[in-house]
């Protein structure tokens, strides 16, 4: 295992509270008994989590030198360890009076302390995924020694054991698993910043400062590339000390590295030739996706790659599932999912991007989000069929009415019927489009499930 001698000093002599038992807390516990296995006197182990069944986990069962903690006051224990390596889903403010702040980890924190140095780090409010899995497919075209994990949903500890000196390592990056690092990637980048998770921070600043721990962190001779046409952000960005190499990006303004916009096209020109033109032959569709993909190119070139190599990446990606994904075309309808938009901000980018939209399916879960902004776009756009779900969905559907527009509007809460009433009222040609702004878990266990439901709706659709 590389770096397994750092590792091990990182743990070796600690109490070691483990917060959350899902995917990461699992990741956690199964690399410290890498470490050092049952039974050690090395450490001191504990695993914390709020749902009781963990007491019977036969993993956990068989291995009698650990301390369980279950139920609502799970956490209450944290304070007496050294090292609390906090899962993403717990809002840092839970261990308030509880444990010191300086004892409260992460898997990432513990994961940049070691490979920073080989890391390009990806965060914003969204566009992530999509940027990330980007990036990865282009440096795999020029090193097969890249790994890609993170907030997609694979622990940064499972990675370890494949990672040595030449690895690349592609991270999506979320504001909780950022939240407690000490070290920044060598490349990070945010993509943008909008109202989001606001559940887990005592505010929107709390937030956006944890996105910014991407660049904080970092060196002189790191990179920090982020969106300037993102008003907050770039805001953000220049109140804050980044002390790395700063390259910012714009769809107003001349890229560096021969990189502009001519009109609508991204194009890159190394020499005084157009060699490429991006716009034309990407799958990714919308002005968000061309801001995302600036960001690629400019990571591209920190690593010297060739523009035709980028391009290629760029225009051979095809897009991934619940993100303007599209679905079918059925009755001469076609249907685009984009299940992923939590916020405003994504929903308003998704109709324009598609540009036909005739019916836009929108709610779910409230989280207090500011639809004001929202509700006037539909208000001036073209769409004719607006379905509302969820208490979001209610709060949309009064903003939208409060502007005087008349459209033809559903409200409910039954995805059959919301379905069955999209087949019904839009127009042959056009577009119907999932793009909630809203949260998925006042009905759906989250937004994958939520896309799925969907299509197959669709699909099963007489």
């Amino acid at each position: 295992m590389y770096k397994e001698s750092e590792l091990r000093n990182i743990f070796n002599g600690k109490r070691i509270f483990i917060a959350g038992f899902g995917r990461e807390g699992r990741s956690s516990y199964l690399l410290i008994r890498k470490l050092f296995p049952y039974p050690s006197n090395e450490i001191t182990l504990a695993i914390a989590d709020k749902n009781t069944a963990i007491q019977t986990d036969a993993m956990l069962t068989a291995d009698r030198d650990i301390a369980l903690f279950t139920g609502n006051n799970y956490l209450s224990h944290a304070g007496e360890y050294d090292v609390i390596l906090k899962s993403p889903g717990i809002p840092t403010f839970d261990f308030n009076g509880i444990a010191h702040p300086e004892n409260i980890s992460s898997q990432t924190d513990i994961f940049l302390q070691l490979y920073a140095n080989q890391t390009i780090g990806i965060t914003g409010t969204k566009g992530k995924s999509t940027t990330t899995n980007l990036i990865y497919s282009m440096m795999k075209m020029v090193n097969p020694n890249t790994i890609m994990a993170g907030n997609m949903g694979l622990p940064l500890f499972d990675s370890i054991e494949n990672i040595d000196s030449n690895t690349i390592l592609v991270l999506e990056l979320s504001s909780h698993q950022l939240e407690n690092i000490h070290l920044s990637p060598h490349i990070g980048i945010v993509l943008n910043l909008f109202q989001e998770h606001l559940d887990h921070y005592n505010s929107y600043t709390d937030y956006q400062m944890a996105k910014l721990n991407i660049g904080l962190h970092q060196s002189d001779n790191d990179v920090f590339i982020y969106c300037k046409d993102n008003d907050e952000l770039d805001t953000l960005v220049q109140k804050t000390e980044i002390k790395s190499i700063v390259l910012p990006y714009s769809m107003n303004h001349k890229l560096p590295f021969g990189c502009y916009l001519d009109g609508n096209d991204f194009k890159l020109s190394p020499t005084n030739t157009v060699i490429y033109n991006i716009t034309s032959k990407r799958y990714l569709q919308g002005s968000h996706n061309l801001s995302n993909c600036m960001a690629v190119f400019l990571v591209g070139h920190c690593y010297g790659i060739a523009d035709d190599v980028i391009a290629t990446a760029i225009a051979n990606f095809k897009g991934l599932e619940h993100r303007l994904e599209y679905v079918t075309t059925k009755n001469d309808i076609t249907f685009y999912n984009d299940s992923i938009s939590t916020i405003p901000e994504a929903t308003i980018a998704a109709v324009e991007a598609l540009k036909d939209v005739d019916t836009l399916i929108l709610g779910g879960f409230d989280r207090g989000i500011d639809y004001t902004a929202l509700a006037t776009f539909i208000a001036q756009s073209t769409i004719a069929n607006i379905a509302f779900v969820g208490n979001a969905g209610q709060r949309i559907y009064n903003l939208l009415g409060s502007t005087g527009q008349k459209k033809n509007c559903l409200l409910s809460n039954n995805y059959t019927m919301v379905v069955n009433w999209c087949f019904q009222h839009t127009a042959k040609g056009k577009i119907c489009l999932l793009s909630p702004a809203a949260s998925s878990y006042d009905m759906f266990k989250n937004f994958e499930e939520r896309g799925q439901v969907f299509k197959q709706l669709i699909t099963n659709n007489a």
